[in-house]
């Protein structure tokens, strides 16, 4: 789907009207545009510091900023290339451990789409290449690279030669492009693996793992499964992980959530099973508390959208499947009491799933409000009131924006509430209320 990016600098703006302009307007998988558009630019992603690259359906981008945390930690410059943006679309490309500044990205936007305007390239794939040539170009130490969308077919999946992947939590998204089975999407991730290089995975159903590592054997990579070659587990507070070079006991991690000990778990695993780039334990336990990921499971400050609601707490999560679902049905777990009563505030777009979103909490749904996606083809709010009252969310109702939902809920009981079902819809909340992510 079109980001529908925009920026409140005019020399930025400029250059994402004319890639709007030039180019196809929806994601476009594959790596023959990608691999043309950076010959052109002479091959930046050949020359970029070590890589290491994370693929998965959820996760994916906590386990990007547990590895940068712990990489900074070490006092090493980082380089993130991370999807989508929530407000600014610097977002996307942090240059040595900083969202790149305006007049640099708009000089690159304009470099790429100058070598390339006639390539017909995605938002994503002149994205990638913008990103790869400000890494090539400036000094770090590593580079932490998200994959976009998929894995095999996906703009990152140029690099060559990374020096660890990853793969987190599993499951049903983007069918038209991966599949409609959890085994077709699991292929898909797995197409990022490289000859000799560790590719680092969580636990998976065992059909689903052995459908990995067939692919990744076909790739000539080593395959390094949660629970047989590296472990992970909570309990009395702290982080437990252990594999072959011995135990660490790791604070829990700041990101909210049951589900980010794993995350952690997996970013450790792929620093621990790689030698480019030295890591010290205490740099991986320094990860687990400073790491943070804006829209999962975050608790918004007191600000201009939240204040009607006075000190009742409001969470924002991006979620928007149902793995989605059932992480946030664990993590609500540990952040309320179980008879604790929620509002919800959901806004998703239209080829998500909002029944399997809101499936595995449902029972803990006081309250939902619908809501739009501005700018993006979404679920009619009256629609998912609909879909929430057949699952027995008995008070459904609609409101045109995120500020009048919260405004109505202002009115009624005390409940703590959370926002959730896009990422396009956190990233306005999150300007809503004055939270830009630095």
């Amino acid at each position: 789907m079109p980001d529908h990016a925009t920026s409140s600098d005019v020399a930025v703006q400029a250059q994402l009207d004319r890639l709007w302009s030039l180019s196809p307007g929806a994601d476009v998988l594959g790596l023959d545009r990608i691999t043309r558009l950076l010959a052109r630019l002479g091959d930046p992603h050949l020359a970029l510091p070590p890589v290491f690259h994370v693929a998965g359906t959820n996760g994916k981008g906590s386990t990007c900023a547990c590895l940068r945390a712990a990489l900074e930690a070490a006092g090493l410059r980082i380089h993130a290339y991370t999807s989508p943006h929530l407000v600014r679309f610097n977002e996307r490309i942090r240059l040595a451990g900083r969202l790149i500044e305006d007049v640099a990205l708009a000089t690159l936007l304009a470099e790429v789409l100058d070598a390339g305007g006639d390539i017909g390239a995605s938002f994503f794939e002149v994205t990638t290449a913008a990103a790869f040539l400000a890494f090539a170009r400036t000094t770090a130490d590593a580079c932490v690279i998200e994959v976009g969308l998929g894995g095999r077919l996906d703009a990152t999946n140029v690099i060559a030669s990374p020096v660890a992947c990853g793969i987190a939590a599993l499951g049903i998204d983007h069918q038209a492009f991966l599949g409609d089975t959890l085994a077709q999407i699991a292929v898909e991730k797995a197409g990022i693996a490289k000859p000799g290089v560790p590719l680092l995975t969580m636990r998976y159903a065992p059909d689903i793992a052995a459908r990995v590592s067939d692919a990744a054997t076909r790739a000539g990579a080593r395959i390094l499964a949660e629970g047989t070659a590296w472990h992970v587990a909570e309990g009395d507070g702290r982080v437990r992980y252990h594999d072959a070079a011995g135990a660490l006991d790791l604070p829990l991690p700041a990101l909210p959530g049951a589900h980010q000990a794993e995350n952690l778990g997996l970013a450790v695993a792929m620093l621990r099973h790689q030698r480019a780039v030295p890591v010290p334990d205490s740099a991986l336990a320094a990860a687990a508390t400073t790491a943070r990921w804006p829209a999962r499971l975050q608790r918004l400050r007191p600000g201009p959208l939240t204040a009607p609601l006075g000190a009742r707490p409001v969470w924002l999560d991006g979620g928007h499947n149902p793995s989605a679902g059932e992480a946030i049905a664990r993590s609500l777990g540990r952040l309320l009491p179980d008879d604790t009563p929620l509002d919800v505030i959901l806004g998703m777009l239209a080829n998500k799933d909002p029944a399997g979103l809101l499936a595995p909490f449902a029972p803990r749904i006081a309250t939902l409000t619908a809501i739009p996606v501005p700018g993006h083809d979404h679920h009619a709010p009256d629609d998912l009131a609909a879909l929430a009252a057949a699952l027995g969310i008995a008070a459904t109702t609609t409101a045109a924006d995120a500020a009048a939902a919260i405004d109505a809920l202002s009115r009624g009981p005390s409940h703590p509430v959370l926002v959730l079902g896009s990422l396009y819809l956190a990233g306005r909340v999150l300007a809503a209320n004055d939270e830009l992510p630095d």
